[in-house]
């Protein structure tokens, strides 16, 4: 139907499954001081502790800005890449041309255009993600603008403070990660555009890859107190 075998169809809710078991590895609750990016929370708030005592909090709004500035490329990298695969689109005919003799492919003009619509809307999740985390950065931003001076480190009020800005910037941190996802899973996806077996393959390739950043010793022992591997 429409293109579509049983095998993409199955191709298909493998690699809807294998974006949500991701999901719950890297923020469910099983993944507390687990992954690569939950230990990083701990020194998000070990960062703005340690802001609050500081005078000058020039290097902390540096920090900041930072981070915006690299959200905002892959934002801008999402919104190149949803208008590369609207052109692709409006070039169907061309490209089946040019797929109609290459091997492993058959190329359906009705799935090629959804399957370019899918990547398309995998793009503009990323955009979405990026730019929420952008705003969620100059939300961060703000909160140090507003720390209480040093001489009140102590007081409740810094301190609580201080955890609603570590909160803000694991907050964004958490939607760009969710970003740079739907641009991994974006290269699965081009599998797809093969067969649906090369599909599956590329999903799993993804996910392992993924998966060993965050739990692979590669990733922790620099958090740990061992030697380097």
């Amino acid at each position: 139907m429409m293109g579509f075998s049983f095998i993409d169809a199955v191709a298909f809710a493998a690699f809807i499954a294998a974006w949500i078991a991701y999901h719950y590895l890297m923020e469910g609750e099983w993944s507390e001081r687990r992954t690569l990016n939950r230990r990083m929370d701990a020194f998000r708030i070990e960062w703005m502790q340690r802001m609050l005592t500081r005078e000058n909090r020039i290097v902390d709004a540096q920090i900041v800005a930072a981070l915006q500035n690299g959200t905002a490329f892959f934002a801008s990298t999402s919104l190149l890449a949803i208008g590369a695969a609207l052109a692709i689109l409006q070039s169907t005919d061309a490209v089946m041309k040019l797929f109609a003799d290459l091997p492993f492919v058959s190329p359906h003009r009705t799935s090629w255009e959804l399957k370019t619509l899918g990547i398309t809307l995998i793009f503009a999740n990323a955009f979405f993600k990026f730019g929420w985390a952008y705003r969620l950065f100059n939300y961060t931003t703000i909160l140090l603008g507003s720390t209480p001076p040093p001489s009140e480190a102590h007081t409740p009020q810094a301190k609580a403070h201080v955890l609603k800005a570590a909160r803000m910037a694991t907050l964004a941190g958490r939607h760009f990660n969710r970003g740079q996802r739907s641009f991994f899973f974006a290269i699965g996806y081009l599998g797809w555009y093969i067969n649906a077996w090369a599909f599956m393959a590329a999903t799993l390739a993804i996910f392992i890859v993924m998966t060993n950043r965050q739990f692979g010793p590669d990733s922790h022992w620099v958090l740990d107190d061992q030697e380097p591997l």
